[in-house]
Formats: C-alpha cells, structure tokens, sequence
C-alpha cells in the first residue's frame, strides 16, 4: 500500500513524519504543496472525509494575521479559498492513506493507522 503524505520541507513535523515511514519501511508519496499545486479535488476531497474543521490550522500564523471580520465569516468555502491560496492554512502533515485521513504526527497514531 503507497501512502501519500503531504507537507513541505521548512516543516519540522514533517519532517519528522517523513523520517519514521522511512525507518518503519512505509512506501509513500510526498506531495510538497510548496513545490506542487494542490487541486482543489484534493481539499474537496479532505473536507468531505475529515470536515473542513480538521484540516483548516487555526494555529497557524496565517489564521492569526485574518480580521477578525474574516475569522467571524469563516465556512468551508471561504476555508477552502484560504486554503488554495495559502497552504499553511492546512494542518500539517496530511497523510493519506487510501482508508485514513491523518493531521499532525504521532508515532502512534500512525502505526495504528499503518497496521505497524
């Protein structure tokens, strides 16, 4: 099973996401949204299998430099434009594995969701 994992490079959780599918033997995609474009299949996609809630990173810097007039107004089309034009708006890493849809990193998590 090929996993796809989605991220970018400046990121240390991704890092660290890449480094243990390595170590652990998981074949995978990379997908650096900073390198690529993200279609906008792909966030339909999430938000139909996570809610848009869960992939949208209302801890990011991105979230915080928002009015508050767009904070109050936000839905999952305005998310999803968001989104689309500035990726540190998505929770990180993504990784997708066909069955699982997974936010962040934890080991264990993983391992469960990979059957390690």
């Amino acid at each position: 099973m090929t996993v796809t994992i989605y991220g970018f490079n400046a990121c240390d959780t991704v890092r660290k996401a890449r480094k243990w599918l390595e170590a652990e033997g998981v074949e995978h995609r990379y997908f650096d949204y900073r390198k690529e474009r993200l279609d906008p299949k792909v966030v339909d996609d999430w938000f139909s299998r996570a809610d848009w809630e869960t992939v949208f990173n209302r801890g990011s810097t991105s979230f915080k430099e928002l009015s508050e007039a767009q904070k109050s107004r936000l839905d999952a089309a305005a998310a999803q434009k968001l989104i689309l034009a500035d990726t540190n708006f998505i929770k990180r890493p993504v990784l997708d594995t066909g069955k699982a849809l997974l936010f962040g990193f934890k080991p264990d998590v993983y391992a469960k969701a990979l059957s390690r």
